[in-house]
């Protein structure tokens, strides 16, 4: 009998709007290969922007918050897998999952942990610097919680998994690092790249709806491209992402070089025709899908320590990386004007998807992990008892909280 994968999605893949739709289709194809048949179920209303994942042999599946058909589902389906997409629906079906399939081995996919990219926004909100102790918040409790429960998480970032292993005491059991899994670049696909000489502007992309992408947009508007303008006065930014909102849509100003441009229909064009990627992000967690796009795409990248954090390992970043206004001005211009260094930055982009995100070697981590638990699923939650008393409790608390809802409801 084929093996089957039920991820429950957050949301329905939206690779051309999130790194995290782009994630997740990986995590997908990734199973397909593996000759699992692949279900995808999700609470939320379909999107224009969603892909279309039937025409790969995905089965979509509509199900419903807080509704005991789930449990129904669950016991006659009983897949093999079953893969959270974030913490929030592991809380709200891990338990349903656990009672009515409870040999099925359930795997979070973090996409990057909440409660870091929380704390940094809190911190820089409060205009002071970030602190250990930012980090234990009510997010925080939630989401350790939900790796706890999981059989294995899929941790994206190096820095993250330090985190969770160091200041939350995680056993390392239950963490598995996939970060993107890519192929490398070809020289076939290298050669058909626009060169230096051919592109212009300046670019940055990412969905408006994620905070740290909407604080880089004004930090560009009020102090980034007023300052980069004065330099390179021909140049132009366009911004784009999906879901603008009209106070984003107010910030077009074509005598000033701004462009708001909004959904990208295809990212990979917009990119490979621009000369520099400047995304200079102030928060933020996990590893940031613009700069993937920008290095598969041959273009360089202009960025903060927070943008590049987790991505290079020891390898030369594919740009500029600093958090001063004065370094990615200089940076910037420099990248922009001076060919052989920016050849030698798409270079390094090139060398970092080869070193960093080899698709095959990742996948065969995930997948190894994968046989690892289900050859004694037993043993390993039982070494695992912190997480059966979460477990436990929460049988006893979201269960009667959502049966309460559903209840209501009726």
């Amino acid at each position: 009998m084929q093996k089957k994968v039920l991820v429950i999605g957050s949301v329905w893949p939206e690779p051309n709007s999130s790194a995290a739709g782009s994630r997740m289709m990986q995590l997908i194809t990734c199973f397909l290969n593996e000759g699992y048949k692949v279900v995808f179920a999700s609470a939320t209303d379909d999107s224009e922007y969603r892909y279309p994942i039937e025409d790969i042999g995905v089965e979509i599946k509509n199900i419903v918050l807080n509704d005991s058909s789930f449990d129904t589902y669950i016991e006659d389906a009983k897949p093999k897998i079953v893969l959270f997409d974030r913490f929030m629906t592991e809380e709200q079906f891990g338990w349903r999952v656990e009672k009515n399939s409870p040999d099925s081995i359930r795997i979070l996919d973090t996409e990057d942990l909440h409660c870091l990219r929380k704390a940094r926004q809190k911190a820089f909100k409060e205009n002071r610097a970030f602190e250990k102790t930012d980090l234990f918040s009510e997010v925080a409790k939630r989401e350790i919680a939900s790796i706890f429960r999981s059989d294995v998480s899929l941790m994206i970032s190096s820095v993250e998994m330090k985190i969770l292993e160091e200041v939350f005491m995680v056993p390392p059991q239950l963490l598995c690092y996939v970060p993107f899994l890519l192929d490398p670049v070809s020289e076939g696909r290298k050669k058909e790249l626009q060169s230096f000489e051919d592109r212009s502007h300046f670019v940055t992309i990412g969905s408006f709806r994620h905070d740290p992408n909407w604080d880089s947009v004004l930090y560009l508007k009020k102090e980034i491209w007023p300052v980069l303008r004065k330099k390179l006065p021909e140049a132009e930014l366009h911004i784009y992402g999906s879901y603008p909102p009209q106070k984003a849509m107010q910030l077009n100003n074509p005598k000033e070089n701004f462009f708001i441009k909004g959904w990208a229909k295809d990212a990979n064009s917009v990119v490979q025709n621009a000369k520099v990627m400047l995304a200079p992000l102030r928060f933020g967690a996990g590893l940031k899908g613009k700069f993937i796009d920008a290095m598969l795409n041959g273009t360089p990248s202009v960025t903060t320590k927070i943008g590049a954090e987790a991505m290079h390992d020891a390898h030369d970043w594919s740009g500029v990386v600093s958090n001063s206004i004065e370094d990615l001005v200089a940076g910037a211009k420099e990248l922009y004007t001076d060919k052989n260094l920016w050849e030698k930055s798409q270079e390094n982009g090139f060398q970092l998807i080869e070193n960093c995100y080899d698709k095959s070697y990742f996948s065969n981590i995930l997948l190894k992990k994968i046989t690892q638990i289900e050859l004694d699923i037993k043993g390993h939650r039982n070494s695992n008892f912190i997480g059966s008393m979460l477990l436990f409790h929460t049988m006893r608390s979201t269960e009667f909280m959502s049966r309460w809802i559903e209840e209501k409801n009726k």
